[in-house]
């Protein structure tokens, strides 16, 4: 079935119904409440808002993520085919950890499902398993709750328990004027924004069973379940490279960058985003400054370091310099973020 665009209207995240200004304010509704905090060992190490929670753990810190595979569920409900979200969930949790300079150690997930189907957990199982080897940590339990009334179909989500150095906690505080920037290439949308995506697909009239317009080896269904990559490789930058900063570019886009510094960031040469970004842009009429705030666009990791360990870094990750820190705003090319 060939793509029909049915409207001429430049989608957004916010018309599929995902506002993230809207999103951020209920997030600090909440944090506002959160007052009470524990002390000595246990006690908080940094306000809530990083990639990760830490906590203090005499010489080191525990580190604590908690996230989910999103939406992206709905597409692999759509194939049936559930063997990479487990991927999905644990990246999403090991990736905000490796963010913060943590060492990624155990995992808990946390499945919710509306019925129980042959081959199902299966599969759920294959994914998290092959996420955990990656992450090189245990997946030491979880939780199986059945809610009918509450859920359709199934939702996946879990928590990631890291270790880091008290003396080698990333969390921007070094960024400095000059420092360079090494992209490191996502492996496409990654389990963020699917809202859009979906929306995408569906006004375009596209089916997920249709193949891929720019790769007919395989179907859009296919290309949208490619796992999200985990960067493990940054513990091993970190061993070698004075980091300054870490950033894993997740919903929002270059957005989450203000987690990591005040600092402004000067993209001259950034990655080339993945033929999927351009297929979904060019169907949903979407514009560029949506499309940067909302997707990794083709960088799903950032290191920033000095220029001297810049190449470095980007041979151990595979990715290469793609801007400097600038004194104020986030600048891509010759647009503003």
């Amino acid at each position: 079935m060939m793509g029909q665009r049915m409207s001429e209207k430049h989608l957004t995240y916010a018309d599929s119904g995902v506002d993230i200004a809207t999103e951020e304010k209920t997030i600090k509704n909440i944090i506002e409440k959160l007052s009470y905090v524990r002390k000595g060992i246990g006690a908080p190490l940094i306000g809530i808002g990083h990639y990760a929670g830490l906590l203090d753990f005499g010489e080191y810190a525990l580190a604590l993520t908690m996230d989910g595979v999103g939406s992206k569920v709905l597409i692999a409900n759509e194939m049936q085919r559930w063997n990479t979200v487990g991927i999905d969930c644990i990246a999403m949790n090991v990736n905000d950890l490796l963010a913060i300079g943590a060492e990624p150690v155990a995992f808990l997930d946390y499945l919710a499902l509306e019925k129980h189907d042959d081959g199902f957990a299966a599969q759920i199982g294959e994914g998290l398993l092959k996420g955990a080897e990656i992450s090189r940590m245990s997946i030491v339990g979880g939780e199986t709750a059945t809610m009918p009334d509450i859920i359709k179909g199934f939702d996946l989500a879990g928590t990631c328990l890291g270790i880091v150095k008290k003396d080698k906690i990333i969390e921007g505080g070094k960024v400095r004027m000059g420092d360079m920037v090494v992209g490191i290439p996502s492996r496409g949308v990654h389990s963020n924004g699917y809202t859009l995506v979906r929306k995408i697909i569906e006004e375009a009239g596209y089916s997920y069973y249709d193949s891929c317009p720019y790769n007919s080896s395989k179907t859009i269904g296919d290309e949208l379940l490619t796992p999200t990559r985990i960067y493990i490789e940054i513990l091993d930058v970190l061993k070698v490279c004075e980091v300054h900063g870490l950033a894993h570019i997740t919903g929002s886009g270059l957005l989450k960058l203000r987690r990591v510094t005040k600092l402004g960031f000067d993209f001259y040469d950034p990655l080339e985003p993945q033929e999927i970004f351009t297929f979904l842009q060019e169907e949903g009429r979407v514009e560029n400054l949506e499309m940067y705030r909302t997707f990794n666009m083709g960088m799903g990791f950032l290191v920033i370091l000095p220029e001297e360990d810049a190449a470095k870094a980007a041979e151990i990750t595979g990715g290469k310099i793609v801007g400097k820190i600038v004194e104020s705003d986030i600048r891509i090319k010759d647009m503003l973020i």
